[in-house]
């Protein structure tokens, strides 16, 4: 009973989600700060800011814009559909640590893979 409870928190905590709020999260998501979503949509910063804070609504045109450039539909952006699958799209922020893993000597690659999936396997068993 209790755990239904929890889970229909969540589901009503995620609904009442503001688009300012999803814009926000979404943007987070793809690692992206207020100022580079700015410049892939030719917004200001400042209106970025002004629509997650709810102080803007943004227009259809501007929705459209945003929705590009964060790689999602506008239903999502909108909260008319459900988020996407994790793992369906790697977000911008891990994109660039792969590229950053990339550059360096196999050495250290390596090394940084077996950490990573030692990390992973104690994960699972939790």
């Amino acid at each position: 009973m209790y755990i239904g409870c929890m889970a229909q928190q969540t589901t009503q905590k995620e609904n009442r989600e503001t688009l300012g709020g999803r814009l926000a999260r979404l943007r987070k998501e793809q690692g992206l700060t207020q100022i580079e979503l700015g410049a892939k949509t030719d917004l200001s910063q400042v209106l970025i800011s002004d629509y997650e804070r709810g102080r803007l609504q943004p227009s259809p045109d501007t929705l459209i814009k945003m929705a590009n450039a964060l790689g999602v539909a506008t239903d999502e952006l909108l909260g008319l559909k459900g988020k996407p699958a994790s793992g369906s799209k790697p977000s911008l922020k891990t994109l660039r640590r792969l590229k950053k893993i990339e550059e360096l000597p196999p050495s250290q690659q390596k090394a940084l893979f077996k950490t990573i999936d030692n990390f992973l396997k104690g994960a699972e068993k939790e």
